[in-house]
């Protein structure tokens, strides 16, 4: 599982395919209590504490009634921490008391439990909102709960089998919990990717047959060799976006050094590229996101400060991540006194938050500017 099990960041909206997501779990949720609501009705005179039982069935009414309004006015809060843990605190109570519901010694018969699907949907959703490990965590606490269910329902000495049976039970909730994380992250890169290609569609359609030439048309005609390279690695690099095959090559050291090549060719400026031996392994995600921060970064320090050497430092952060400085000996400025320009704001700022990381500037005036990048692990 290669995808980050961290709680997601909840947008204040949500895309087609969470909808749908959020919609199936719904869904189930109703179908899970009718089928429970049916096993209470069937097996009413086998059930020890009816009125208990009723509770219960009353308590998982309120929880999915309570999240259904939830899909329909702000289906978004369905992904918070609040009643993500609401539901499996009623999954819990529903579990662990299905014991006492029961006639005493029943737990291990052949008789349907109150608590038999409705508390996974709770599991599934803790995975979807916060992760494939805090799913697996809730499906293990949901299966330690079974656990003390059956203790409850019947004292007895416990043989290998009953042992192995509430075993699986632990396993079979918290791999539900893990696998809901899992494949709801891999659901959100697809629709990344799937926006991404839609977005460089549009692009290609709208700079194809102006900007393309133009950068042709430069790199014929210009005079200066920089300049018609220059020119000519523009036209190359956005062909290679347009066209969805621009990938890093040779990692994040020659992603950045790339970038260095290019400032000093537009601006006649010198670069230092340091990233040592020992910085872990990245993404290519990541490697395309830092770079493409790091390349505005020096467009910035050469076109706006006059920079004439410019240090980019890459090292790991305490936590695992990276942390990526871009310091150069230009002019500098007040960045309280500066609006932040759409370079900063989305060629920068943007492509670290896409990526999870962060982005900050530091500077005074006739002191150079410091750009710092971080990206978690």
């Amino acid at each position: 599982m290669d995808e980050p099990s961290g709680p997601r960041l909840v947008s204040a909206r949500l895309d087609p395919m969470e909808r749908g997501v959020l919609q199936g779990l719904a869904a189930l949720r109703w179908v899970a209590w009718a089928w429970m609501a049916a096993v209470l009705v069937i097996t009413r005179d086998r059930v020890e504490r009816p009125v208990l039982g009723a509770i219960l069935v009353v308590l998982a009414f309120v929880v999915t009634a309570g999240a259904t309004v939830l899909w329909r006015a702000r289906p978004e809060a369905l992904l918070r921490p609040g009643p993500v843990l609401a539901e499996l605190a009623a999954g819990l109570a529903l579990v662990l008391c299905d014991g006492l519901v029961r006639q005493p010694g029943s737990v291990f018969g052949t008789g349907q439990s109150l608590g038999s699907v409705w508390p996974l949907v709770g599991v599934l959703s803790a995975g979807v909102a916060l992760g494939s490990t805090p799913g697996a965590g809730a499906g293990a606490a949901m299966g330690l709960a079974r656990v003390g269910s059956s203790l409850l329902n019947d004292a007895g000495a416990y043989d290998e089998s009953r042992v192995l049976s509430l075993l699986n039970s632990v396993v079979l909730y918290a791999v539900g919990g893990a696998v809901a994380g899992y494949a709801w992250q891999r659901l959100q890169r697809a629709e990344r990717e799937v926006a991404a290609a839609r977005a460089r569609e549009e692009v290609s359609r709208t700079l194809h047959d102006g900007v393309l030439q133009t950068l042709a048309l430069v790199e014929r005609r210009a005079t200066d060799p920089a300049l018609a390279r220059l020119a000519r690695d523009q036209e190359r690099d956005l062909r290679s976006y347009l066209s969805g095959s621009r990938a890093p090559v040779g990692g994040l050291a020659a992603a950045l050094r790339g970038c260095a090549n290019r400032f000093e060719e537009a601006f006649d400026a010198k670069v230092d590229v340091l990233v040592p031996d020992d910085v872990p392994a990245v993404r290519a995600e990541q490697v395309a996101a830092l770079s493409g921060a790091v390349g505005e970064a020096l467009t910035n320090a050469g076109k706006h400060g006059g920079a004439g050497h410019v240090v980019v430092y890459v090292e790991e952060d305490g936590d695992g991540g990276l942390f990526c400085s871009v310091k150069d000996d230009g002019t500098g400025f007040d960045p309280a006194a500066v609006t932040e320009g759409t370079g900063m704001a989305r060629s920068i700022r943007a492509r670290m938050e896409e990526a999870g990381g962060t982005a900050e500037v530091a500077s005074r005036p006739g002191e150079g500017a410091e750009v710092r990048l971080c990206l978690p692990r």
